[in-house]
């Protein structure tokens, strides 16, 4: 324009013999001219419509004003997908102990890791805009989480479902035309957990361990056995969570993390020692807690170790002890409706 020039490639080849420097086209009987004549005169089409539409604007026009807006770079409001995360898990971390447990941020946070891995790994870059993430891009990302970080399908789907969310985001302010995931269900296969039998959680309570790190893992998972509360319930237990009714039976009062449901579940007698074996523990007279419970994966890890040492043939996991109690017959002093509200929880 107006001896103006502004270069960019097209990323298409052509052998030079083939190509009409006069008219700036390849010879149409040359192995792929014509349909690389076809697509310069799509691009001249585009040229010529983003030209008319900034002077009907009556917008300054110029030949890297074209070439910035056909390639894409004039748009200010153009968001990548590492951007979006980040914001989004900001605003988690900001709101834990509000809107978020703390468990939840973490799990967004190892998403964006995994999602920022898999770019390196397949697209060989650590970031891109929101418009290139296609159900191309998830499905993918799908097929690496499940072969190459080894995840099963329902580890999968939760992986997913967090970065749809980050999606949607995207999709509500804009920044993106088209959902990838529209055409994508989840779902979760049911899995069958596994649980202890009386008698293995009898020999499991009488094994002496000459390790401290071991017999305390042992006395919490079976704590969460007789009263049925979840790992996140068991950890932030407090005595203010101990209540005694008027026949001077102890219960344990607390709303769960999860549900918010308020649990009524009484103190089995087995449960009330080994309360009383940690309350001068350390970590419990700094923390204000009943137990001194380590992180989700520490116990996991230990537990398998205590099946090993035990000869359980179970794949114990802090999980399976909330199927334990719904099985455990309670004892005869409780009335029903106890069990009844235990089960429920």
């Amino acid at each position: 324009m107006e001896d103006e020039r502004a270069d960019a490639s097209i990323k298409r080849f052509i052998e030079p013999h083939a190509w009409n420097s006069a008219k700036g086209k390849a010879n149409e009987k040359s192995r792929g001219g014509k349909d690389l004549n076809l697509y310069l005169d799509a691009i001249s089409a585009n040229i010529l419509r983003i030209q008319r539409d900034l002077e009907l604007d009556k917008k300054e026009v110029s030949a890297q004003i074209i070439l910035n807006r056909y390639l894409g770079k004039d748009q200010t409001d153009r968001h990548t997908l590492m951007e979006v995360f980040h914001a989004h898990n900001k605003k988690c971390r900001a709101l834990i102990g509000i809107n978020f447990a703390p468990d939840t941020v973490l799990r967004y946070e190892t998403c964006l890791r995994l999602i920022e891995e898999f770019m390196r790994n397949t697209y060989k870059k650590g970031d891109c805009y929101l418009e290139e993430v296609t159900k191309q891009f998830v499905e993918e990302f799908e097929f690496y989480l499940k072969t190459v970080r080894k995840c099963c399908h329902n580890t999968t789907t939760k992986y997913l479902a967090n970065f749809k969310k980050i999606v949607r985001i995207a999709l509500a302010n804009g920044w993106m035309k088209k959902d990838p995931f529209a055409q994508i269900r989840f779902h979760l296969d049911e899995v069958e957990r596994e649980f202890l039998e009386k008698q293995e959680l009898k020999a499991l309570l009488s094994k002496k361990f000459s390790i401290p790190r071991l017999a305390q893992i042992r006395d919490i998972f079976c704590f969460c056995c007789f009263t049925g509360l979840a790992f996140s319930d068991v950890k932030q237990l407090k005595s203010e969570h101990l209540v005694t009714d008027i026949n001077g039976m102890v219960w344990i009062r607390k709303t769960r993390q999860k549900t918010k449901n308020m649990c009524n579940i009484p103190l089995l007698d087995e449960a009330n020692k080994i309360l009383d074996r940690y309350k001068d523990h350390p970590y419990c007279q700094t923390q204000g807690v009943l137990l001194p419970v380590c992180s989700n994966q520490k116990m996991n890890m230990y537990l398998k170790e205590l099946a090993d040492i035990c000869g359980i043939r179970k794949n114990l996991s802090t999980h399976c002890f909330r199927h334990w109690s719904q099985i455990y017959p309670l004892n005869e002093r409780y009335l029903q409706r106890s069990v009844s509200r235990q089960v429920t929880i």
